[in-house]
């Protein structure tokens, strides 16, 4: 019989998971005293523990359904609860009930996606996302927070109001993104994915605020202009 593991080590993944659950409250707390800035920062250190727990897990050879469930429930904290109240407490509660409505639609958006991921997630192709994954949304969140913090302009207050809206129907919408989990590159693509990496790297060294939130953007849209492209793709080849 093979040596059984000693049973702390099926605690560690998921003190990272709770670690990214802690964060994710001290993001909410400093959100509520008006400390924006430091609110933003937490949810990405909340991402960096997201991602430690399921490599620690997978590393060690301790996943567990436990451990996916509880994941789930420290990103509807992390991903869900703590942007949108970064979001409200910073831009939305000046606008009302339309600020109050995109905060709600945000996390209750997220926990579908989140129900629909545990429910499907055997059945789908492991190298692309159905909807938009909800850390990618918080991320979004957080850095155009930092971004008007930078820029503290109206019209872009509403923009973002608009585009959290959008980001939170694109969670429980079926537009495909790459999960980047699967990508096997030759050479000719090595040197351009290597020529944009680094092309990315310099704008957010120069711009770090305007460049992450671009980014993040640019991720976000590739989604629904592939989906367009493919539509009209596939009704030209009809017309044929």
């Amino acid at each position: 019989m093979p040596p059984r593991k000693p049973r702390l080590i099926f605690i560690l993944p998921n003190l990272f998971t709770a670690a990214s659950i802690f964060t994710g409250i001290l993001s909410i707390v400093e959100a509520s005293r008006g400390d924006f800035g430091p609110a933003a920062w937490l949810i990405f250190l909340s991402l960096i523990f997201d991602g430690l727990d399921g490599r620690v897990a997978r590393l060690t050879q301790t996943t567990s359904r436990f451990g996916m469930e509880f994941d789930s429930l420290a990103d509807i904290v992390a991903f869900g609860t703590a942007p949108a109240l970064l979001l409200y407490f910073q831009i939305g509660k000046d606008y009302g009930r339309f600020g109050v409505l995109v905060t709600a639609l945000y996390v209750i958006f997220g926990a579908i996606r989140l129900a629909r991921f545990n429910v499907t997630n055997a059945q789908n192709d492991p190298s692309v996302f159905i909807g938009l994954p909800i850390p990618t949304a918080a991320v979004f969140i957080a850095s155009w927070s930092l971004l008007l913090q930078k820029q503290p302009l109206p019209a872009l207050e509403v923009l973002l109001l608009i585009l959290s809206l959008g980001v939170a129907l694109l969670m429980v919408s079926n537009i495909r993104y790459p999960s980047f989990k699967r990508i096997d590159l030759d050479r000719p693509m090595m040197l351009k994915t290597l020529v944009i990496l680094t092309l990315i790297a310099s704008t957010l060294y120069l711009f770090p605020a305007e460049g992450l939130g671009l980014v993040i953007l640019a991720y976000i849209l590739y989604g629904p202009i592939r989906g367009v492209r493919l539509f009209w793709e596939k009704r030209k080849s009809l017309r044929r």
